[in-house]
């Protein structure tokens, strides 16, 4: 009996020892702000009731570097990190993320075309647009030419500080169909093009870096128009009047990925799997006006909240989807390039 008791102790305390050690902390690191706030709800306190583990949940800007110095120098700290398709892409190429195995993620076709990709998943879809403070505008702008156009808008404007969107953007502003602004600009004459339409609002422009910036800027006056994140804008909206133009739109998913060398790789998949279930998704787009990458979570969300989604038939049909295959293959450069001439 007492050998049967020690035998029960000893396996109950390697149970427990396996519970403890199945329950990894994982540090999950995406851009901060109300998305980070939605993130916890939807994706960090329902993983820990679950009893997965702590999300000890950082932020950043988005700089690859970071995941690439702690990659190179195998001092990986973050086992989840939220990126942009392109960077993604850039990234896989490089070998700085892990792969990821699709079957985890059930069946394929519940997915928007193009969120599960070698080395990560996109478990939303955004949109950056034009976005101006309707307080301030006698008329209401609908395109990027009316963005350029300081005489009839007078004021500042805001825009990203990097390549990416902001030369897309630009070429619109000069003509450029939405259809058409990867072709003109995966060509030496659309890039300059592209600066040289960026080189009339240069004196007009106050850049922005964090997500948060934007809403700010339009509320406070210092802008009257800016491009921006389509929820960053969607979450203030109550206690605002700033509008969203979609035409011009570029939409992107946003992905989570594993640094490779992460000590939690295993725990990461789970949580990656877990944060695009279609409830998680349905909880995760009642916070923020992004759309769910899990079709699966649309018809679980009110009607309200489906017209402020970048997705619907009506607000995608004038956007246009980024082009990750040009920006992976020319991002560093355009980047290069375009912080020369900002800082110029």
């Amino acid at each position: 009996m007492l050998k049967s008791l020690k035998f029960t102790a000893i396996t109950l305390g390697m149970m427990c020892a396996a519970n403890a050690m199945a329950a990894a902390d994982l540090t999950v690191i995406s851009f901060g702000g109300v998305n980070k706030a939605a993130q916890e709800k939807a994706f960090y306190a329902p993983w820990e009731k679950a009893g997965n583990g702590k999300v000890v949940a950082g932020e950043y800007n988005g700089e690859m570097a970071k995941v690439k110095t702690m990659v190179d120098t195998k001092s990986v700290s973050w086992d989840l990190v939220e990126v942009e398709s392109p960077e993604l892409s850039r990234g896989c190429d490089e070998g700085m993320f892990e792969e990821i195995d699709p079957a985890m993620l059930g069946k394929s076709e519940d997915y928007v075309k193009g969120a599960i990709q070698t080395c990560g998943v996109g478990f939303f879809v955004w949109s950056t647009v034009l976005a101006y403070n309707a307080d301030k505008l006698k008329t209401a702008p609908t395109s990027w030419a009316d963005f350029w156009d300081v005489k009839t808008f007078p004021g500042k404007r805001g825009l990203r500080k990097g390549a990416k969107y902001t030369l897309e953007f630009a070429l619109m502003a000069d003509g450029v169909a939405p259809k058409d602004v990867y072709k003109v600009l995966a060509g030496k004459g659309g890039q300059d093009r592209a600066f040289k339409k960026l080189d009339e609002l240069k004196p007009n422009i106050q850049w922005w870096e964090a997500g948060a910036q934007p809403p700010q800027f339009l509320a406070s006056g210092d802008v009257v128009m800016s491009s921006a994140y389509n929820g960053r804008i969607a979450a203030v909206q109550k206690e605002s009047n700033l509008k969203v133009v979609w035409n011009g739109g570029i939409y992107d998913f946003d992905a989570w990925a594993i640094p490779k060398g992460s000590k939690n790789a295993e725990a990461a998949k789970k949580f990656i799997a877990f944060s695009v279930k279609p409830e998680q998704q349905k909880i995760y787009s009642e916070n923020i006006a992004y759309g769910p990458a899990n079709t699966q979570a649309v018809p679980l969300l009110d009607k309200g909240i489906l017209k402020d989604m970048p997705t619907t038939p009506e607000n995608i049909k004038d956007q246009v989807q980024i082009d990750v295959g040009f920006w992976a293959d020319n991002g560093e450069q355009l980047e290069q390039r375009f912080n020369a001439w900002a800082a110029k």
